[in-house]
């Protein structure tokens, strides 16, 4: 699985620091991880189950800063499915 444009453009704003945020996402169950500057850092993407976890892929942003903050690498990486 990959992500797709709409995904990116709603990974590409940021968010409350330090926390993880749930949303639907057309037919699927999105909740991911925020970093200090509230920018995602970690994604689970899939269908929620009756104890509220989500069965489906797991993403890991590499984000790479400079000595000035301005970003030098930003992608997201398929790590595998989450259960």
């Amino acid at each position: 699985m990959k992500l797709g444009e709409e995904v990116i453009k709603v990974l590409s704003k940021t968010y409350e620091p330090s926390t993880m945020v749930e949303m639907p996402f057309k037919r699927y169950d999105m909740a991911f991880k925020t970093d200090e500057a509230g920018r995602p850092i970690l994604l689970f993407m899939g269908k929620k189950d009756e104890h509220g976890n989500i069965k489906g892929e797991r993403f890991a942003r590499r984000l790479k800063l400079g000595p000035d903050g301005s970003v030098i690498k930003d992608h997201w990486e398929n790590k595998g499915p989450s259960t």
